[in-house]
């Protein structure tokens, strides 16, 4: 079983937007490539990352951020052309999320040779449970006394420094990272989608969650309150096991389609790449 990160918490995250119809106000609830440090040019070269470029939103087309999150977890077929990703993910495995330097020669020099904090939150896609995520997390703690909804598996993760998850912040854990070296962090998530539904229907219809990443370097005073770069992906998080089935389920329903139909769905990605958070 991979250790849990019981350590605490130094900042709190400054609250982002999630998508693009969400209020600014509200608050959301693999492996190595090499020795060396990340290349970019590198990285989406590989030919698993080819069709991941064309996935990325209109806006995002011609734009080089500073850095790139990559989930290494397939993406559904079962999700309409311009409509985001979605990405099923297993109660309590081990995830990877590969950290990208992205930046362009001369980007961001004051970050050269230092260090950046990330801060990882699992949080509430839906508006309407963003409004109560304080009760909602409180009910969850309250049923699953001593559990964590987010964790880093610790040995599994590479390049991370200083990690840290706060008692009292369930869905969040942060760490230190050098963009000049190679960095993976393996997540795991222990709510299911399933937790937070009303029951009256039952069946699989789970909540939409969000991973979210928000990055910062350090300010005149050395706090890591100088925010570089956020991004997300939406997810849906199964009982053991429930994830794989699922994808298959969504698989067999694309191979019943029409080619007619199967031109309005997006294909399935052997990896997730998490979009930018615009703050306002």
């Amino acid at each position: 079983m991979a250790w849990a990160l019981k350590l605490p918490l130094a900042d709190e995250v400054i609250e982002s937007g999630l998508v693009q119809d969400f209020d600014a106000s509200l608050s959301g609830i693999g492996q190595e490539l090499g020795a060396g440090a990340y290349s970019m040019s590198d990285v989406l070269a590989l030919p698993i990352f080819k069709q991941e470029e064309s996935s990325l939103p209109p806006d995002n087309e011609n734009k080089i951020l500073p850095f790139q999150y990559v989930l290494c977890a397939a993406t559904s077929p079962a999700v309409k052309l311009h409509d985001e990703t979605l990405t099923y993910l297993n109660q309590g495995q081990s995830y990877e999320i590969r950290m990208l330097d992205n930046r362009k020669l001369g980007e961001l020099p004051e970050i050269n040779g230092k260090l950046v904090k990330s801060i990882f939150r699992v949080v509430f896609h839906d508006r309407r449970l963003q409004y109560t995520e304080h009760q909602q997390l409180e009910g969850w703690r309250w049923n699953r006394p001593g559990d964590r909804i987010l964790d880093i598996d610790i040995p599994m993760s590479v390049g991370i420094i200083d990690p840290r998850a706060n008692p009292t912040q369930l869905n969040t854990v942060e760490f230190l990272w050098d963009p000049a070296k190679r960095t993976s962090v393996f997540i795991q998530v222990h709510c299911i989608s399933t937790e937070f539904t009303m029951r009256k229907h039952g069946g699989e219809k789970g909540v939409p969650f969000r991973v979210q990443i928000d990055t910062f370097k350090e300010n005149e005073n050395g706090e890591y309150t100088e925010h570089l770069h956020s991004a997300s992906c939406q997810i849906k998080v199964f009982k053991p096991k429930g994830a794989d089935r699922k994808q298959k389920t969504d698989r067999e329903k694309m191979e019943k389609r029409t080619p007619h139909e199967k031109e309005k769905y997006q294909p399935s990605y052997e990896t997730t790449i998490l979009t930018e958070v615009t703050r306002n």
